[in-house]
């Protein structure tokens, strides 16, 4: 049976931070966007080139051998003027000057907001969780997410050596925003004593306390704390740690090295895996969605419902890290 197909040409953007994982989205969008007989044009540094009409078209080559790089080919920006329909108005008139009917962006949930902008002013847009965070509540993992984790286990395992033979405290801070997922993986996966989330709560005194009875009473030689962003200045409660318990604190930052580097096959399947779900919906007529993987299985849901969806819960995995201390 012949497909007809709704639209001609499609455009794709990255926007927000970056996540290892996006240039494979940017390549399965492209390649089954182009067998499938449509036009694919590549929207450099995000919402910001879409205004200043940065747009190209993109061809099979042009995304060859990029599954394996991190970072985005396309770049990306912040632009908070997006929020303003006069913004949004000249964005659309870009894309209608080159025929684009469609648009595929990957970020994350204030990405998402711009895309269900745009769909409610004519140009359907689908939404791809790219973010290291995993703070998109509405699908079980974000492309990136995997292989920033296994970069903190790394970081985490080389600084266990140092600090056993320092009778060292290591305070690790991970990204994650508001999402303590990085953290919490990462604690379980390096055998972490002590994790510290938004969802946690942070009390100084019973960290403290939990400290010198490591050190007191089960004599251990190091000790491991891996703590979200925006908890606490992590330097500041290093020096808490080296004056108050019999341990050395130290403190690190991983900072952005936890976005970038080559992403894992997880993440490379899944970026391909969602690529392709993007392609089809719009295919289909469809806008305004996000796509996620939930229970293994790619699916997709409004992007209105995906923002207001309530996150799944962390406490298996907290009781979890519990039981294994």
């Amino acid at each position: 049976m012949e497909v007809i197909l709704m639209i001609k040409r499609i455009g794709i953007l990255t926007s927000g931070g970056d996540s290892p994982g996006m240039n494979a989205a940017i390549r399965a969008v492209t390649r089954v966007g182009l067998n499938a007989g449509l036009e694919v044009f590549g929207i450099y540094n995000g919402y910001k080139g879409m205004v200043e009409g940065y747009i190209e078209p993109l061809t099979s080559e042009d995304v060859s051998e990029i599954v394996n790089r991190g970072g985005t080919i396309l770049g990306s920006a912040r632009l908070p003027e997006f929020k303003d329909i006069e913004v949004r108005q000249k964005a659309i008139r870009q894309l209608q000057k080159r025929g684009i009917e469609a648009v595929v962006v990957i970020g994350g949930d204030g990405s998402y907001r711009g895309a269900l902008s745009l769909t409610e002013m004519g140009i359907n847009c689908i939404g791809l969780p790219g973010t290291i965070d995993n703070d998109i509540t509405c699908t079980d993992f974000t492309i990136g997410f995997q292989t920033a984790l296994e970069t903190i286990v790394d970081a985490i395992d080389k600084l266990r050596d140092t600090s056993n033979s320092h009778h060292r405290c290591s305070i690790v801070e991970v990204m994650g925003n508001r999402c303590g997922d990085l953290a919490l993986w990462a604690g379980i996966a390096c055998g972490a004593e002590i994790v510290v989330t938004s969802e946690t709560g942070f009390d100084e005194n019973e960290i403290l306390d939990r400290l010198r009875d490591l050190d007191l009473i089960r004599k251990k030689k190091h000790a491991i704390i891996v703590m979200s962003e925006k908890i606490t200045d992590v330097h500041q409660f290093a020096k808490k740690v080296s004056l108050n318990t019999g341990f050395s604190g130290r403190a690190t930052v991983l900072g952005h090295i936890q976005r970038g580097g080559s992403p894992c096959p997880f993440d490379r399947m899944l970026a391909s895996q969602m690529g392709e779900k993007a392609v089809d919906l719009l295919m289909q007529g469809i806008g305004g969605q996000c796509v996620a993987i939930r229970e293994n299985k790619i699916v997709a849901y409004p992007i209105e419902e995906a923002l207001v969806m309530p996150a799944m819960s962390r406490k298996p995995l907290t009781n979890l890290f519990e039981r294994l201390g």
